[in-house]
């Protein structure tokens, strides 16, 4: 605290604290939120690695709320920036858009059309024939990167705009291809960054 000597006793206690609080707040809620996506991806690195700095930041967050009990900003602060963390922590989440997804289409129609565009343009995929309440039906899987699973669903909607389709998230997979476009993408980023799947 010798730096706040200095300044305005004011100034201290109902601007610059409460900032500090409010963005330490912001960065270990953002950290937590993001170590849970980790957790439920199976990684045994980048999670605890994050749990550290987590919880190392929120520390110093709340040894300044405790030395501050007297003083409505810090709790303010403190709840802003919980409230902050969380949107930014899922807002990175999903830029991120780690792992992967298993999507299923159900389609009355043939199929034939979106699976040849589906094949086109890398995507691998199994088409089952199958029997609904209304009659025949083809029954489609496929697991996909979750950054590419915006490009499927408009090739369904725009092949087959009656498809009914459901999307999940998936822990880990055995090893696939990936579209040839993916893994040059994602070769110079494993590089740098190995990332194991969960087991």
């Amino acid at each position: 605290m010798n730096f706040f000597d200095a300044l305005d006793p004011t100034l201290v206690n109902w601007v610059l604290i409460p900032l500090l609080i409010f963005l330490a707040r912001i960065m270990d809620v953002t950290l937590g939120t993001l170590r849970i996506v980790f957790i439920s991806k199976g990684d045994k690195m980048i999670a605890p690695a994050l749990g550290f700095l987590e919880v190392l930041i929120w520390l110093v967050a709340i040894t300044q709320v405790m030395q501050n009990l007297n003083n409505v900003a810090s709790y303010l602060a403190w709840a802003g920036g919980f409230a902050t963390g969380n949107f930014l922590g899922l807002r990175i989440e999903q830029k991120l858009a780690l792992g992967q997804m298993v999507v299923r289409v159900i389609t009355v129609d043939s199929a034939h059309n979106l699976i040849e565009r589906l094949k086109g343009h890398g995507y691998r995929l199994t088409c089952v024939d199958a029997r609904g309440t209304r009659g025949k039906v083809n029954l489609l899987f496929m697991i996909v990167k979750r950054k590419k699973l915006n490009h499927v669903l408009d090739i369904i909607r725009e092949y087959n705009p009656q498809a009914f389709y459901t999307i999940e998230d998936v822990r880990s997979v055995s090893d696939y291809s990936l579209p040839q476009e993916e893994s040059k993408r994602g070769l110079n980023f494993r590089r740098i960054f190995p990332l194991r799947k969960g087991k």
